[in-house]
């Protein structure tokens, strides 16, 4: 058996050796067909849907940061209208300070403005009670000096001076009389 292999492989004949890194031509054309089909399919398929996703993705994130700017753009507007609105209050807020201090200090004035007039009233009212008083006093001191005066007149003399006019007279003489002491005492 040995023989017949050897025979066989001397008739055979020689060919060139097999490179394992360059396939046969059969490989070849067989697989560039399927590469071909795969190939157009994607590029008719595959990736018009790939670029419609990017778009869509690029259109996404150019939207997101025009509305971020915006966002901020309305927000720095916000801020900036809420610092004036803050700015206004303040102002206000200073001027309502002022206009209660001045109406504070107005209301004081005008209190102690009251108080010294009813302190002068109240001090006048006094002045004439006191005056009303004095003037009671003086008429009831004068005519109780007055009966005095007659009944010591009355003792000295010894006689009764029943006349009213008489007594009134000398009543009057009498009480300026004192008056003139009093003015001289001075």
């Amino acid at each position: 058996m040995t023989n017949t292999f050897f025979l066989a492989a001397e008739t055979l004949p020689l060919e060139e050796p097999i490179n394992p890194l360059i396939p046969p031509l059969y490989d070849i054309v067989w697989s560039i067909i399927p590469f071909a089909v795969i190939l157009f399919v994607f590029a008719k398929v595959v990736l018009p849907k790939f670029q419609e996703v990017l778009t869509q993705r690029e259109d996404k994130i150019e939207g997101g940061i025009q509305r971020a700017e915006a966002a901020k753009a309305e927000a720095q507007e916000a801020l900036e209208k809420y610092n004036k609105q803050l700015a206004e209050a303040r102002t206000e807020a200073a001027q309502i300070r002022y206009d209660t201090r001045s109406q504070g200090q107005k209301i004081i004035a005008d209190m102690k403005t009251q108080a010294t007039e009813e302190s002068n009233r109240i001090v006048e009212a006094g002045n004439k009670q006191l005056e009303a008083n004095r003037a009671s006093v003086v008429a009831d001191l004068r005519k109780e000096m007055g009966e005095n005066s007659i009944n010591l007149a009355e003792r000295l003399l010894g006689e009764q001076l029943n006349d009213d006019v008489k007594r009134s007279g000398t009543i009057d003489n009498f009480l300026a009389g004192l008056d003139n002491v009093g003015t001289a005492g001075k």
